[in-house]
C-alpha cells in the first residue's frame, strides 16, 4: 500500500532546506536558524501542518544532539528552565485553536528583533549582571509556548541564556536538552489536536534521512569554530529568523 505522503514538488523545494537548517540549529551551530524551518516550510503547507510534520523530525535531531552534547550541560540552568518550558507547552495546547499562528510566529519576529537591536545598541560589558531570574522565567515560559505554536522557541530562550555567556558547547548543549524535553511533551498535545495524521506522518517519514545530515554538519563547525563568531552566528540566525516571522505574519 502506497503511503500517502505529499507529492507536490513545491513542498520539498521549501521543506527540505528548512530540515536542514533545524539539523545545523540543533547542532548549535546557528542557533536561532530553526525557527526559520516551519515558515520556510509554510510556504506550501499550513503553518499546524508544517509543524506536524517535523515532530518525527525534530525527535531524531533531538535525539542526535544529546548524544553529540550528553556531556555538556548546565544541571542548574536547566532545573530552572524546564518547568517553565512546560508550562509554556501547556498554555500552547489550551490555546492553540483559538489563536492564529502566524501572528503568534509575528510576535515572536518582533520580539527577536528588539532583543538584538537591544544587545547591538547596548552591549553588555564583561561585569554585566545577569538577566534576573524573573524575566527568565517570563522567557523561558514563553519558549514553550512559541515551540508549541511554530517551533520557534529559541528566540525567546536565547534572549535570557545568551547574556549569561556561556562557552559555546556548554550553550548548546544545554538548550539540546532544553528542547527534547519541551519537544517530547508535545507529542500527546500535538495527537490529541489531530495534526499527527498518516500524511504527515509519512511525509515526515520521507524527510527524516536529512535529520542526521544537517546535525552532522552543524556539530562539525561548532565543535571548531571561534566562540566570538559562534555567538555573531547566533545573532545573525536570530535576525533572518525575526524578519522572516514579521513578513509573514503582516506582509
Amino acid at each position: 500500500m502506497n503511503l500517502p505522503l505529499i507529492t507536490d514538488g513545491s513542498f520539498y523545494a521549501v521543506a527540505i532546506p528548512a530540515v536542514l537548517l533545524l539539523g545545523i540549529s540543533k547542532s548549535g551551530f546557528g542557533a536561532g536558524f530553526g525557527s526559520l524551518a516551519v515558515p520556510l516550510m509554510a510556504l506550501a503547507v499550513p503553518v499546524p501542518q508544517a509543524a506536524a510534520i517535523l515532530m518525527p523530525v525534530l525527535l531524531v535531531m533531538d535525539v542526535l544532539s544529546l548524544m553529540a552534547y550528553r556531556r555538556h550541560f548546565d544541571g542548574a540552568l536547566l532545573r530552572f528552565l524546564l518547568p517553565f518550558g512546560l508550562v509554556g507547552t501547556l498554555v500552547g495546547t489550551l490555546l492553540f485553536k483559538l489563536l492564529d499562528s502566524h501572528l503568534v510566529a509575528g510576535l515572536v519576529g518582533v520580539f527577536t528583533l528588539l532583543f538584538l537591536a537591544q544587545r547591538l545598541l547596548f552591549p553588555p560589558g564583561p561585569d554585566s549582571p545577569h538577566p534576573p531570574r524573573w524575566l527568565g522565567a517570563v522567557l523561558t515560559t514563553i519558549s514553550g509556548f512559541t515551540s508549541f505554536i511554530a517551533h520557534a522557541g529559541g528566540p525567546p530562550l536565547n534572549a535570557y541564556v545568551l547574556p549569561m555567556r556561556l562557552p559555546p558547547l556548554l550553550f548548546t548543549g544545554t538548550m539540546a536538552y532544553f528542547f527534547f524535553v519541551v519537544n517530547l511533551s508535545k507529542w500527546i498535545p500535538f495527537a490529541w489536536l489531530g495534526l499527527l495524521d498518516g500524511r504527515n506522518m509519512a511525509t515526515s517519514l520521507a524527510l527524516l534521512p536529512l535529520a542526521p545530515v544537517g546535525v552532522w554538519a552543524g556539530v562539525r563547525i561548532a565543535r571548531r569554530i571561534n566562540p566570538v563568531l559562534f555567538f555573531r552566528m547566533v545573532y545573525l540566525g536570530m535576525f533572518l529568523t525575526g524578519c522572516k516571522l514579521v513578513w509573514d505574519a503582516w506582509f
